[in-house]
């Protein structure tokens, strides 16, 4: 226990704080007097506003990273891999979609990359390092794959892996910036996770519209040699971007650290309230058995398939990112105060009977009912793309409510690569089935007894409901013990103090002049102690 301050003097503290916590930009006082400006902002003001706020070379890291890397980029590469996998490797789909699923698995070490960012940093900077590290990968790592013409696929597994990891590391990084901005300013929190979104879904629909013409044009390898360019817009945004630098960092605090977050999160999985829903999420996510590869094989063989080209098919992934949209609009706006049961049943209820759709399409039903097999492949996608949203969504909301107090981004993370895991799970439980039933190449007969089972699998986690807590998203799901960090409680409300006092420093105080003012603004703010560092950098 920390020794408390003297009534008189906590009294004071107290009323001191609650002060310049009024004052402050991000307060609720304020941000109530700028909520009606706010709501009036064009999208040319309001990013103008965001880089004036939280720096323009923040904006252009989360532009870089959500909108480049992973929206267009994440299009393309999802298109040009697929046909990489087929016409350049030309391996059969249930080994394309155990690759598929191998590349993904950077993804599910999250935590580490968080906590790298989070305890270690390099030449005194937490965020630089990270984005540059991560985008001279992904350079390396798609030039080897388009300059390559006869590259193993081993060797292709291990490159397209290394440019997952640098998404992935991009990804968390650019995260980490997001979480501290959101505690310096809280009243622009909503418009960066707004932000994020923006750029990942226009990103991703360009990309998407695209990555068929560019296959078509240059091949799948030359697509992914121009996954380079986004790669290198991470390492243009990481040595651009504006960060506290912090000499002489105490780098054993920084093991103590990772033992201590390591630690807390066993401990929090151990918890029931926690580890009960982790086990629905991963175990409805590898029930969702992924046979993606083997309906792309379909949908581009010119003889037993339907003969989709590169345009078509890019344009029906573009639509399916748009049901994707669509469902998070939906739950945004209707169904986000339903209770995670009662949501979770019918979201996944929805999914095994929209399965049926990739049935009639590969029965040739659908011709049957006067609807040509392209209006129909793309209707069948957008709305699977739609209920999948709406099902991921409510896990999303149960996530961020299962994290503790002190490693919430950690553990997030964490939580995250479970259901990473869980989707590995599906697409290698896919893979299998695809090679049990014979689908290959060129053979599909047996392609609508893979989408009947798969759709029955997708029932399965129903039975498992009953681990999810009935509350709606507004309730507290963690024990007390859990939320107040006892032991880092007061280092926390002193450091919400210190940058509560750095927020209101950003203007000029009435008892200094203006030559006192600037020259405190150019002081060094950053302080060390036996727990840590403390950033309290200028950020004018």
């Amino acid at each position: 226990m920390s020794p408390q301050p003297p009534p008189d003097l906590a009294e004071d503290k107290e009323r001191e704080t609650n002060v310049l916590i009024e004052a402050a930009p991000g307060s609720p006082a304020k941000a109530a007097e700028d909520d009606g400006a706010g709501r009036q902002l064009s999208p040319a003001a309001w990013l103008r506003m965001l880089a004036r706020e939280l720096h323009w070379s923040f904006v252009l890291g989360v532009a870089a990273t959500y909108g480049v890397s992973q929206g267009l980029g994440g299009g393309i590469s999802r298109v040009a891999s697929d046909y990489y996998w087929k016409d350049v490797q030309r391996v059969q789909p249930s080994v394309a979609q155990v690759y598929q699923g191998i590349t993904s698995i950077p993804w599910m070490v999250k935590p580490l990359w968080g906590l790298l960012t989070d305890v270690l940093p390099v030449a005194g900077y937490r965020r630089r390092p990270y984005f540059i590290l991560a985008g001279f990968i992904g350079v390396i790592a798609m030039l080897i794959i388009s300059l390559h013409n006869k590259l193993h696929a081993l060797f292709a597994l291990l490159a397209l892996m290394a440019g997952s990891a640098s998404v992935a590391i991009a990804d968390v990084t650019i995260d980490a910036c997001v979480a501290e901005n959101s505690i310096l300013y809280p009243h622009l929190a909503a418009d960066m996770i707004s932000l994020n979104g923006f750029c990942s879904s226009v990103g991703g629909l360009i990309g998407f519209s695209i990555s068929g013409f560019l296959v078509h044009a240059i091949g799948a390898q030359g697509a992914l040699g121009l996954l380079t360019i986004p790669s290198a817009l991470v390492i243009l945004s990481g040595m651009l971007l504006k960060e506290i630098h912090t000499p002489n960092f105490p780098y054993g605090q920084a093991h103590k650290k990772f033992v201590e977050a390591s630690g807390k999160m066993l401990t929090t999985l151990k918890c029931p309230e926690v580890w009960r829903p982790c086990v629905y999420m991963y175990v409805s996510l590898a029930l969702s058995v992924d046979i993606q590869e083997g309906m792309f094989y379909w949908y581009t063989d010119r003889k037993a398939g339907l003969s989709f080209h590169e345009g078509f098919i890019g344009f029906m992934f573009a639509v399916g990112s748009v049901g994707s949209l669509v469902g998070v609009i939906l739950y945004q706006n209707i169904l986000k105060d339903h209770s995670f049961r009662s949501l979770l049943f019918s979201s996944q209820l929805m999914l095994s009977l929209s399965g049926m759709l990739d049935l009639i399409l590969v029965l040739r039903l659908n011709l049957k009912m006067g609807i040509p097999d392209y209006y129909f492949a793309v209707i069948d996608e957008g709305v699977s793309k739609m209920i999948n949203r709406v099902k991921w969504m409510p896990l999303l909301v149960l996530s961020s409510k299962l994290c503790p107090t002190g490693i919430e981004g950690t553990f997030y993370a964490l939580l995250m690569s479970i259901d990473n895991i869980g989707g590995l799970t599906g697409q290698w439980v896919g893979g299998l089935l695809l090679h049990l039933l014979r689908i290959t190449r060129t053979e599909f007969n047996n392609l609508w007894a893979a989408i009947m089972i798969r759709n029955v699998m997708r029932l399965l986690p129903l039975a498992l409901l009953f681990l999810v807590p009935s509350s709606d998203p507004n309730s507290t799901l963690l024990p007390s013990d859990l939320l107040n960090d006892e032991d880092d409680g007061e280092g926390h409300r002193m450091q919400n103090i210190e940058l509560t006092l750095l927020t209101v420093d950003r203007g000029t105080s009435p008892d200094k002049s203006p030559q006192e003012h600037g020259k405190n603004q150019e002081s060094l703010d950053v302080e060390q102690d036996g727990d840590g560092v403390s950033l309290l950098a200028n950020r004018g």
